[in-house]
């Protein structure tokens, strides 16, 4: 064959690869028609939508059954008449194998993953892996599993935090048709053994620091043949014992091993099992949501018609990648060529690594963004005279133009803003919240503090992530968006909480999820999937919300968690936590009521540097926090701030505390009062603080007593 006839046969694959870099490339420069949240312009191209959807901005309105032509089911209008279950410019791409191997064609010498830290334990600048060398990685430690004897669609457990190797691992498992299990580091020993021995998980990879915990109980897992240790040294690694049958080796080994033997890919089909994911809920054993390659594909293929990453984007990965915020964050990243680098593991050195890292894509949730309000807030306050002048004039400013529509001076970013930028690196251009909600005035200093466009979204677990997002353009807070265009959503009558469909002037009711993205059920449990999905495919997700104008919905309450008071007024505490978590005493926070008692009361878990700045401003003399939380002028000052902050936000009357109590001890997973995604477990809480909230009833009994009596 002459070279020329060499070089005509190899032309075509070369000629895409080409032809799809040159659009990754262009697609940055040139604008989007739909990058600029100009909600109705996927329906107004499309004139026979209008035959069938009621246009509403960034939501259209359907009806959910022909027959009986009730109008109740929302959908984007970027795509109204079609969900959306894979990415409209590659729709080939079905699986999260087919996601990356089109991610390694595309981005071969890009950078894909990096981390500041080296192997001997140094801290530096950020080192990258390429795409490419990713893919090299990725089968060789797929192929590690194969040598060692690991089957087809295995469970593989994942027991350790944020770092390239977790990634790795992900990928491998998707090209050889193997099952993820995250094992949440913060879940503790007895949910994690629960975990791999319900999974049947046969391989689990872990770090030095969480191999002596599998150690101490690895006799009750037997199902566990392989254990790989990842940064661990084969001089330290302990031998395979005999007696469980389980091998240990290195992370190293295994990649070499892989290299030595490597192995063709396994494919998944899309209607394969990616990964088994454990939701914590607040109460009982962990349950699994299985979820498919096509789930997670649609989602996050729904998510990018509003959504553009592009390989020039940089990306710090915190979050943690058990949960599905972060997993679903990933695979969209990929997709574009992002640069992520990883934080060195310790939040508290996570403003290091931003200042290193410089991202310009910052995602979080709302209580490191609480804290950031606070810190920032608290540091206006203190410096006072011509610098707390100069920042509320510029914050007003800028906020003025912003709500009119117009483009605020760059003078204000020059003087103010760009001091507040750099604390995140100083290139975000896009910020995104989610797990719980964001109080509006957070997103309102966010928006003018930062600059960049701050996106709120609604998900979980069993949605595959997204339910709803905000839209580019989009100036009005305090919701959660649009429907992401994988799925439709609709309200459900709540009765016995007076929430219905029909309610003016916003309908309101449980909200119900429908689509692609929607999981294929708890593992092993018919029972709690029949709970959530009913007979028509609806995922009822127990929250209430209610549809804004321009089909934007709100979230204002927890079907779970509601109880009454004596009065008989429900009561929705975590909504009323998420008011309290701006006052400048709180660094958490349990509301608390029975329908025995006709107030609230409030547990509050101090942050001590602001507690003991007021006590030194106030002369109060105190031997450590744990006095300084039982001192009576303490507990009335937290309360009187919390007091101000509930009028600001507009609580009723019943809704606010009306005594608290201080405690010097956060909650924490380890104490058993958060779920490892930082919700509190509230039984729980109730249990733990039985006394405090017993002292604190008393003292209200008393109090009104002595009130009738005067």
């Amino acid at each position: 064959m002459s070279r020329q006839q060499d070089e005509e046969e190899r032309s075509p694959a070369a000629m895409d690869a080409a032809r799809r870099r040159l659009r990754v490339v262009s697609g940055h420069f040139q604008p989007h028609a739909d990058a600029t949240g100009g909600g109705g312009a996927a329906l107004d191209a499309n004139p026979t939508a209008g035959e069938y959807a009621h246009v509403q901005g960034y939501g259209v309105v359907l009806p959910e059954k022909l027959q009986t032509g009730k109008w109740n089911v929302y959908r984007s209008s970027r795509s109204p008449l079609r969900l959306v279950n894979r990415f409209p410019a590659t729709p080939d791409i079905g699986t999260l194998h087919e996601n990356f191997v089109y991610a390694v064609e595309t981005f071969t010498d890009c950078r894909y993953l990096g981390t500041r830290v080296s192997t001997d334990g140094t801290v530096g600048d950020y080192k990258w892996m390429t795409y490419g060398e990713a893919s090299t990685s990725r089968t060789a430690i797929g192929s590690g599993l194969i040598y060692h004897g690991i089957p087809e669609g295995a469970r593989i457990g994942l027991y350790f935090i944020n770092r390239p190797e977790w990634i790795i691992v992900d990928h491998a498992c998707a090209a050889y048709s193997y099952v993820s299990v995250p094992l949440y580091d913060t879940l503790g020993p007895d949910a994690v053994q629960f975990i791999v021995n319900h999974a049947t998980v046969e391989a689990i990879f872990c770090v030095p620091q969480t191999l002596s915990t599998l150690l101490s109980f690895v006799t009750q897992m037997p199902c566990v043949r392989l254990i790989v240790v990842v940064g661990g040294d084969d001089t330290n690694t302990p031998p395979s014992t005999e007696t469980t049958g389980v091998k240990i080796i290195t992370y190293s080994r295994l990649q070499s091993e892989g290299k030595m033997s490597s192995q063709t890919y396994r494919p998944p089909r899309p209607e394969d099992v990616a990964t088994i994911c454990y939701t914590s809920g607040t109460t009982g054993t962990p349950k699994g949501a299985v979820l498919s390659h096509q789930n997670l594909i649609a989602n996050v293929a729904g998510s990018s018609l509003g959504i553009k990453f592009y390989p020039s984007d940089v990306y710090i990965s915190y979050l943690p990648l058990a949960h599905i915020y972060e997993r679903a964050n990933q695979i969209a990243l990929l997709h574009y060529g992002v640069a992520i680098g990883f934080y060195q593991g310790d939040n508290l050195k996570l403003m290091d690594d931003l200042a290193a890292l410089r991202p310009t894509v910052f995602a979080s949730v709302p209580r490191l963004y609480n804290r950031i309000y606070s810190a920032i807030t608290n540091a206006v306050k203190e410096s006072g005279g011509l610098k707390e002048r100069l920042f509320r004039t510029a914050y007003n400013a800028k906020r003025q133009a912003i709500i009119n529509g117009r483009n605020p001076s760059p003078m204000w970013d020059k003087l103010v803003f760009n001091k507040i930028k750099a604390r995140l690196g100083g290139r975000v251009r896009l910020m995104t919240s989610g797990a719980s909600p964001l109080s509006a005035d957070v997103m309102e200093f966010l928006r003018i503090c930062f600059g960049g466009d701050v996106l709120e979204g609604y998900g979980m677990t069993e949605t595959s992530c997204v339910i709803t997002t905000m839209d580019f353009g989009d100036k009005l807070i305090g919701h959660v968006g649009s429907p992401n265009p994988s799925c439709e959503v609709k309200l459900v009558d709540v009765p016995e909480m007076n929430y219905t469909s029909e309610d003016q002037p916003y309908p309101r009711g449980e909200i119900c999820v429908r689509g692609p993205s929607i999981f294929c059920g708890y593992y092993k449990d018919e029972v709690q999937t029949r709970d959530v999905i009913d007979d028509d495919g609806w995922l009822h997700t127990g929250d209430i919300g209610l549809w804004l104008p321009g089909g934007r919905l709100k979230i204002i309450d927890r079907k779970k968690n509601i109880f009454k008071l004596a009065q008989g007024e429900y009561i929705a505490p975590e909504k009323i936590e998420n008011v309290y978590a701006k006052c400048k005493f709180i660094a958490q926070c349990f509301v608390y009521g029975d329908s025995f008692n006709s107030f609230l009361v409030a547990i509050v878990a101090v942050e001590p540097d602001v507690l003991k700045a007021w006590a030194a401003s106030q002369g109060i003399q105190n031997e450590d926090l744990r006095q300084l939380c039982a001192d009576p002028r303490a507990k009335a000052a937290v309360l009187a701030d919390m007091d101000s902050i509930g009028k600001e936000a507009q609580l009723r009357g019943f809704e606010f505390a009306k005594a608290v109590s201080l405690v010097p001890e956060p909650f924490t997973v380890e104490n058993g009062l958060l779920t490892p995604t930082f919700k509190v477990k509230r039984p729980q809480a109730k249990a733990y603080f039985a006394k405090e909230l017993a002292d604190m009833y008393a003292q209200l009994r008393e109090a009104e007593s002595a009130r009738q009596k005067l």
